[in-house]
């Protein structure tokens, strides 16, 4: 019997992460500039951060409506492939524009075309996650997950010094290659979605057990946790870093300081996908709430400069291993072919966080709290990330406590698909990694003629998305 490749594709990971780099370098040219482009289309300054929030707005509710439209369209190879191209041509276009609209000083013209771009760049979010969802192996979703998030963590680490770098520069140039750069990237993504159907098309046909579905409350508890810790990644990246690093460098030294938190990020996706891979995804998620916990009370509480760094770095790796595990665990919810619309509530529960923050920084400008020298005002910097990220915690523990039973995921090497609940009868089995050289049950679709059947057991709930660990 064939099996499906169990590793990672490792050149379809890093092509996604090379759009989601593009995605988000857009992103960062279009705040950088925004102010300035607002300006010239005649809107007054206090309502540029009301724009960001209609943009989040926006994202959280075309999210969910392309992530269900993804689903409809995964029906057929290539026809997701086909419609992000067709989206992200016209993102480019509306993109480019941008900056030669805005001297017109025609406030809707600018907002109307605004929205058409972020329209059309939703279509980068949800899909691309629905195609590994489909079409990538269990075994093999984490670590893939992770390559394709490592451009995001490339982008975000570069932000400050690219806003330092554009400074002074005009936005056209800067708006073309951005806009040029993803669509160029994009054109591959047909390509991308009939590899990955190629590599799932290698496996048998072997008869699949029948997977349940996530029940409600499953989905609610991992949603919730899911924005909860968006929201406190948000308050700690977008308001309390700058604050803190501030107490020990000058203004001129963030954009070199900043990107502290990012670089512990990118060092931690792969071993976040290994990990995911290991225990799961709610076992992750909460290893990786309490990660940042402590991170980011250590950031508020930092004696120096070298601690505050260390805390930063900490922090981003907390927040590598929950995106990891929660864009895993979304996939590993959605395999009964809700994957797009699983991939799209997770990315709406980002954009709503986003949207959050906007709102209370915006809308409560008079709040200024405690001067950050006293610990007074440091407790408060860091009490609400810290809440939020022990919620998180709490919130994953939950989900996994109400999984569905007997459901183990990642499975044996040579189905797959199926649901194993033992060990393999043969000793060199690539199941997993036999400790022990004495035969051991497993199910019986694992293909060998000397296996035979385990009884079914529940598992831990803390290992049932993507973990790779049999039932004992």
């Amino acid at each position: 019997m064939n099996a499906a490749p169990q590793n990672p594709p490792l050149a379809i990971g890093l092509y996604l992460a090379v759009v989601q780099f593009f995605f988000a370098l857009g992103w960062i040219v279009y705040i950088v500039y925004l102010p300035q482009l607002a300006r010239q289309a005649g809107l007054d300054a206090r309502w540029v951060p009301w724009l960001l929030v209609l943009d989040q707005l926006v994202f959280v509710l075309t999210d969910l409506a392309v992530g269900l439209a993804s689903d409809r369209a995964a029906t057929v190879v290539g026809r997701i492939g086909y419609a992000v191209l067709a989206a992200s041509l016209v993102s480019a276009l509306a993109f480019m524009a941008l900056p030669w609209l805005a001297p017109q000083g025609s406030p809707l013209l600018f907002i109307a075309v605004t929205l058409l771009w972020v329209l059309t760049t939703s279509a980068l979010r949800a899909p691309p996650l629905t195609l590994l969802g489909r079409y990538v192996a269990r075994p093999a979703l984490p670590m893939t997950v992770a390559l394709s998030t490592f451009g995001l963590g490339l982008a975000n680490a570069a932000a400050p010094y690219i806003g330092l770098q554009l400074k002074g520069i005009a936005p056209h140039w800067p708006f073309v290659l951005s806009a040029l750069g993803l669509a160029a990237v994009t054109l591959g993504m047909v390509a991308a979605e009939r590899t990955l159907a190629g590599r799932a098309s290698k496996a048998a046909a072997a008869p699949a057990t029948a997977d349940r579905r996530p029940t409600g409350v499953q989905v609610g508890a991992f949603l919730a946790a899911c924005v909860v810790g968006a929201f406190a990644f948000q308050w700690h990246q977008s308001i309390s870093s700058s604050a803190l690093a501030l107490r020990w460098a000058s203004a001129a030294d963030l954009p070199w300081l900043l990107p502290a938190f990012w670089v512990g990020f990118n060092l931690s996706l792969l071993p976040a996908g290994a990990l995911t891979r290991r225990l799961g995804a709610p076992a992750t998620m909460a290893i990786g709430a309490e990660l940042a916990m402590l991170g980011t009370a250590g950031a508020a509480f930092a004696p120096g400069l070298e601690l505050l760094l260390l805390a930063q770095l900490a922090s981003g790796a907390g927040w590598a291993l929950l995106l990891c595990a929660a864009f895993s665990g979304a996939l590993a919810l959605g395999h009964t072919g809700r994957e797009g619309l699983m991939s799209g509530a997770l990315s709406a529960t980002l954009a709503l966080a986003a949207l959050a923050r906007i709102t209370i920084v915006t809308a409560s400008p008079w709040r200024q709290p405690r001067p950050l020298t006293s610990p007074g005002g440091r407790r408060w910097r860091s009490r609400c990330a810290q809440r939020c990220w022990w919620a998180t915690r709490s919130g994953a523990e939950l989900a996994g406590a109400a999984a569905p039973e007997a459901q183990a995921w990642i499975v044996c090497r040579h189905d797959p698909e199926t649901g194993s609940t033992g060990r393999c009868a043969r000793t060199r089995c690539g199941c997993v990694s036999i400790r022990s050289s004495r035969p051991r049950p497993h199910n019986a679709r694992c293909g060998h003629p000397d296996s035979i059947a385990a009884p079914r057991r529940a598992p831990d709930p803390r290992r049932t998305w993507g973990s790779r660990r049999h039932v004992r």
